[in-house]
């Protein structure tokens, strides 16, 4: 993995620097969830920059409000018309 360095303000609310793993990791969960959220890494990828399993990172999404499925509501129509054309 690379290394990164990011100066940040002193005064961070204690959930951030008192959390379990401290600040370097609440910034990868961060930077996990915000990328899995817009579509640019996989749950695996994310769980991996987290440095969590992929259940623990769905699990985070979940606590982040953030939806763990990627897939909209065309492609799912798109799967279900192809699934029924294949068992016609």
């Amino acid at each position: 993995m690379k290394t990164i360095t990011i100066e940040v303000p002193e005064d961070l609310p204690t959930e951030l620097t008192d959390s379990e793993g401290g600040l370097p990791e609440a910034f990868r969960l961060a930077a996990a969830i915000q990328w899995y959220g817009q579509g640019l890494v996989s749950q695996g990828k994310g769980a991996e920059i987290a440095g969590l399993s992929r259940v623990e990172f769905i699990d985070a999404l979940g606590r982040a409000g953030v939806s763990a499925i990627q897939t909209t509501v065309d492609e799912l129509r798109s799967e279900l018309e192809s699934a029924h054309d294949a068992h016609r």
